[in-house]
């Protein structure tokens, strides 16, 4: 297995990306913040995913994150320091690198075990295939931090689970457990915990196996109708509004956020 490693800025804070046999993997390395993504390593995993095509031996590209979760999303800590007009900008700039993922011209993989949360749940989503572990949870706790749900985020889920789950997992916030996730399809496969890395492997062997001119002409087939859907998703609903400023600063002070309905 050949390994590469990108360092950020600490030892415990790193994407991880390794090629073996046709496939490559990226591992999201945060452990003491649940794979919570900085900004920088949002940054980091855009560009290494475009850097996996520099390999013409890669055929199949798998994302995990590393331990007992998949990712928290991206770090809140970070916003509760910035100005909205700054956190929009950062939001927009973790909506293009999941869009480079989703858009890699060969199959990808999302390997969750443990949460997958908020943007986490989202780049899950942009993945082609999903495999998840009994320990696998789902959700989107953005009503707690004051985040709106993009266009773009909203798309990709009422197209998967339709438009009363999508409100279900934004209105209570709760996290969707394995079982409840694959039967919604939010997972493709479900497996155990110990089975998870051996049927990843298997997996991406499989699809790795498999014509690469099919694989591509599908996944162009599959996103020209995605991107075909009228104007139902036409413009752009920003990512944070003015309950932004108090989640983050609920979150960080680790309380309950006191939101005001806005008025029109």
């Amino acid at each position: 297995m050949q390994v590469k490693t990108t360092r950020l800025e600490a030892e415990d804070a790193k994407i991880i990306y390794q090629e073996t046999a046709g496939l490559a993997i990226i591992t999201i390395h945060r452990p003491q913040a649940k794979n919570a993504l900085t900004a920088n390593m949002w940054d980091q995993l855009a560009k290494i995913a475009l850097q996996v095509l520099d390999n013409p031996k890669n055929k199949v590209l798998i994302l995990r994150g590393s331990g007992e979760n998949f990712t928290a999303g991206s770090d809140i800590k970070e916003f509760n320091a910035i100005s909205l007009e700054k956190a929009e900008e950062a939001f927009v700039h973790m909506e293009k690198t999941i869009s480079t993922i989703e858009r890699l011209p060969i199959p990808t993989i999302g390997v969750i075990n443990g949460p997958a949360m908020g943007a986490g749940l989202e780049l899950a989503l942009a993945c082609d295939i999903r495999i998840g572990s009994e320990k696998a949870k789902l959700g989107i706790p953005v009503g707690k931090l004051g985040i709106t749900l993009n266009n773009k985020f909203a798309q990709r889920l009422v197209q998967l689970v339709g438009p009363s789950t999508t409100k279900d997992l934004v209105f209570t916030g709760r996290m969707f457990k394995a079982e409840e996730a694959f039967k919604l399809g939010m997972l493709n496969y479900l497996v155990t915990e110990k089975d998870l890395n051996k049927y990843m492997i298997r997996m991406g062997k499989l699809v790795a196996g498999m014509s690469p001119e099919s694989l591509l002409a599908v996944k162009q087939s599959v996103q020209e109708c995605v991107d075909s859907i009228p104007s139902l998703w036409q413009g752009s609903t920003p990512f944070v509004g003015k309950d932004f400023a108090e989640g983050c600063r609920a979150f960080v002070e680790k309380r309950q956020p006191q939101f005001t309905r806005q008025s029109k």
